[in-house]
């Protein structure tokens, strides 16, 4: 079993040491507590980084990376998460397909290796199980889907998200960072979302560019959501990495929810980490102009991020509901943002 402490056995300690209400953490321990874009895996295969020990604030002080391990999950109460294997677009095609499915297996067998703490979930009953048994519900994404180009029969059911490009452009289409162009969604993308559509994985338009996001809706199913798992929104702070109101209204539209990222220079461009409070003024946001049953965690930790300085890693999350709740937000909304509205979308999809 993985080593964690417990800290449902005494909330009031647990607030006190985030320096929060005892109401901020008895919400927060009442959720379901999902993030859409888990990235440490990528130091896995870079340095060997090991998921199942316990890590410090590493050589940067949290920045970049160490921002996870499955014990500090397991402390923080992250209920469940989607685990990302990132794609090196440098490979040659048939060398990612190669390399996507030595990373499969490598990623599921650590996580499988922890089978008191962790289950790879596929589906909303699957994680459900999982919550019920006091579990870890790891569900196992994909960023970048030139990791298996044409051959999407290399994405098993185990996958439950793709996003189709990543910081750079590939035969599926053209990203939204800086240098991409205007190109959009390929004529191989277009064919990537229906391949992706008729496997129900969910489509995930966070890093591509905006032609190419409203590419991917022309095309993709409508009886089924689609999502941005990580992403700021412009309405807050304008940066080529966030989405405007009208792709935020176009993905509640599709019944999909909008994850929002802790990276502090896309949510407000400070570059020494900003406050957890910008999290909160993204997801505020999104409730403002598409309604409070779309908007979700996405993190992106250890995905070479610089995150609110009060909330470094994923121990501090609970002080995300005291920020909540200083609003006045109600339970309801906050459970919700937490992991409801993915629940909820996942259920739409894959019951």
């Amino acid at each position: 079993m993985l080593a964690f402490v417990d800290h449902s056995s005494d909330l009031n300690a647990w607030a006190q040491s985030l320096s929060i209400s005892r109401e901020a953490v008895e919400i927060y321990a009442a959720s379901d507590v999902i993030d859409l874009h888990i990235d440490s895996f990528i130091w896995t295969r870079i340095l060997g980084y090991d998921l199942k020990q316990r890590h410090g604030h590493g050589l940067l002080g949290a920045r970049f990376y160490s921002q996870v391990d499955l014990p500090r999950l397991r402390e923080a109460r992250v209920t469940g998460g989607i685990w990302v294997i990132t794609t090196n677009p440098i490979r040659p095609g048939l060398s990612r397909a190669h390399a996507f499915t030595e990373n499969f297996a490598h990623l599921t067998q650590i996580l499988e290796s922890c089978r008191d703490d962790v289950a790879v979930v596929r589906n909303a009953s699957e994680y459900r199980a999982a919550r019920a048994a006091g579990k870890h519900g790891a569900f196992i994404g994909v960023q970048g889907g030139n990791a298996v180009d044409a051959a999407v029969d290399r994405l098993n059911d185990t996958i439950v998200r793709v996003t189709l490009v990543h910081l750079s452009n590939s035969r599926l289409g053209t990203t939204s960072a800086p240098g991409g162009g205007d190109g959009g969604l390929t004529a191989a993308g277009r064919d990537y979302v229906r391949a992706l559509n008729a496997k129900k994985i969910f489509v995930d338009l966070a890093h591509i560019n905006r032609r190419g996001f409203f590419d991917a809706l022309e095309v993709s199913d409508r009886s089924q959501p689609v999502i941005v798992t990580h992403t700021g929104v412009s309405g807050v702070h304008r940066h080529w990495r966030n989405l405007d109101d009208e792709q935020l209204r176009a993905i509640a539209d599709t019944g999909g929810t909008i994850g929002v990222m802790y990276h502090s220079q896309f949510l407000d461009g400070s570059l020494l980490g900003c406050t957890a409070d910008k999290v909160v003024d993204h997801l505020a946001h999104v409730v403002e102009t598409v309604g409070e049953d779309f908007a979700s965690l996405g993190s992106d930790w250890d995905g070479a991020i610089v995150t609110p300085r009060d909330m470094p890693t994923c121990l501090e999350l609970p002080r995300l509901v005291q920020r909540m709740l200083d609003r006045g937000w109600k339970a309801d909304r906050i459970h919700k943002i937490l992991g409801g509205n993915w629940l909820r979308t996942l259920a739409a999809l894959r019951p």
